[in-house]
């Protein structure tokens, strides 16, 4: 099981919100309405279902080998590591002769909880990477807001199609599980099947772990950055190639039909994170790197600590078999 952080993590998580006093249960559309980024070094607070982040960097809307879609969701914000890893794959991926990527959501300017889509991306350390390797030309931002996904994957999830998913997605998937700080990367677990069936027993298939969904995009997740002690990292993922019946167990009936569970108490809480509306903001236009201007300071007030508590829930950490009832990451 994860291990829980100390209860003084609230302080980060306050200067990371930019409030005055705690607060508990902060809506998650008060984290997306936010523009820009905390100010202060980098750093990765919590774990990646429930933690923020300060000190984000944002990955611009193209570069060598990549373009990023769907922008005007405000998602292509995380750590300067992940950033990195993202333009690094790029390069990669372009180096070995693939068309450009379509990059999708990273996080939040501030990570937290998202309004709708996932579960994860709170601490700027996860993205999603498109498996379309189709020719593409330099799109306008615009146009990338409505681009299709196409699934690779056969309609009853046995295998990836042998007709879309080809040797390069493949190449494409390796070199994302060999990036440094590399956790893991997420695939349908159809897909995980296919590179079984061609690669098993090859070290990089540890960090391709099976998952719902995912049949069109990878979702990459870097460990713990060395500079984010607050940060929590989930259980590594078992040794070996990750080939195994553990995989089968996808097209088991349970995985299928996973069955409705009622909640069981209140949702999960950042520790004393107070809304994110009272901290003022100047316009993201104003405080741009091109003008030399930055975020207005945040405020950092220590919150109460008390003995013999935890500040966040214990989540199980992501392996061949999740929990019963596996939430989209």
């Amino acid at each position: 099981m994860l291990r829980c952080m100390p209860l003084r993590l609230p302080l980060l998580l306050l200067l990371v919100a930019g409030v005055s006093a705690p607060a508990f249960g902060q809506p998650a559309s008060q984290w997306a309405s936010v523009p820009g980024p905390a100010q202060g070094p980098a750093r990765s607070i919590g774990n990646t279902s429930l933690g923020c982040i300060q000190g984000a960097e944002a990955l611009p809307p193209e570069g060598p080998g990549w373009q990023a879609v769907r922008l005007s969701r405000n998602r292509n914000w995380g750590h300067p590591a992940l950033v990195a890893a993202v333009r690094d794959l790029a390069r990669r991926a372009q180096q070995a002769g693939l068309p450009d990527l379509w990059i999708g959501d990273l996080g939040q300017p501030r990570g937290g909880p998202l309004p709708w889509g996932h579960a994860s991306h709170q601490s700027g350390l996860d993205a999603d990477i498109w498996l379309d390797l189709s020719p593409k030309p330099r799109v306008p931002a615009k146009a990338r807001e409505t681009i299709p996904e196409r699934s690779l994957v056969l309609p009853d999830e046995s295998a990836a199609d042998p007709d879309l998913f080809t040797k390069a997605h493949a190449r494409l998937i390796r070199m994302a599980a060999e990036l440094p700080g590399i956790d893991r990367v997420l695939v349908n677990h159809g897909i995980k099947r296919s590179l079984c069936a061609a690669h098993a027993g090859e070290p990089w298939l540890r960090h391709v772990r099976p998952w719902r969904g995912h049949d069109s995009h990878m979702h990459i997740r870097l460990r713990c950055p060395a500079d984010s002690p607050e940060c929590r990292d989930i259980p590594p993922p078992p040794h070996g190639d990750g080939c195994d019946a553990g995989l089968d167990w996808w097209l088991s009936p349970e995985a299928r039909n996973p069955p409705r569970r009622a909640p069981s108490g209140p949702p999960p809480r950042l520790p004393a994170a107070g809304s994110l509306l009272r901290h003022p903001f100047r316009p993201l236009s104003r405080f741009s790197p091109r003008r030399g201007r930055h975020p207005p300071p945040v405020a950092f007030h220590p919150a109460p600590r008390a003995p013999h508590r935890t500040g966040c829930p214990q989540r199980r950490g992501w392996d061949s078999r999740p929990a019963r009832v596996p939430r989209r990451p």
